[in-house]
């Protein structure tokens, strides 16, 4: 029984510790290099299923492309004011920083709540297809249990609601 007393202190210790570590930033990681809109593409998805990419099936040949692939947001009207209503939207959700804002793209940091992984998005004004391009990404980890397709279908259900 004593062994079973020590097995529960040190669960709970890690347990401690993990949260900790979470709430003083150090499991928030680092802002991936290459955000942002190149040759009219964002960032390729994450090798692991840790993202989701409206422009995934654009990179031909990657091991992820199938899993990430997500629909762009769409809209009516003006691009700008599309934008204009997305970004107020986004500034209404918990844990969200927009880092960039144009008329054409926005990047943001989503955190979650308890161990505040951050989980980076970019959303970019395609005016040739005529939607907007989108990707999430974890940034640390192998996996995200299917948050940031989940928080995008959230938005794009608030976007496509008046």
């Amino acid at each position: 029984m004593k062994w079973l007393r020590r097995l529960s202190v040190l669960l709970v210790s890690v347990v401690v510790l993990v949260i900790g570590a979470g709430q003083i930033g150090l499991l928030a990681g680092k802002p991936p290099e290459g955000l942002g809109v190149h040759d009219g593409l964002l960032a390729a998805p994450s090798q692991t299923p840790n993202s989701v990419s409206s422009q995934a099936d654009r990179y031909l040949g990657h091991p992820r492309a199938d899993d990430a692939r997500i629909d762009p947001l769409r809209y009516s009207g003006d691009g700008a004011a599309a934008m204009a209503r997305l970004a107020g939207l986004l500034r209404q959700m918990e844990r969200t920083r927009i880092v960039e804002e144009r008329t054409d793209y926005i990047r943001v940091e989503f955190q979650t709540p308890i161990l505040r992984y951050t989980d980076d998005a970019e959303f970019w004004l395609d005016p040739s297809a005529g939607v907007i391009q989108l990707r999430s990404a974890s940034r640390i980890g192998r996996s995200d249990l299917g948050t940031n397709r989940q928080r995008i279908e959230l938005i794009r259900a608030r976007f496509t609601t008046p």
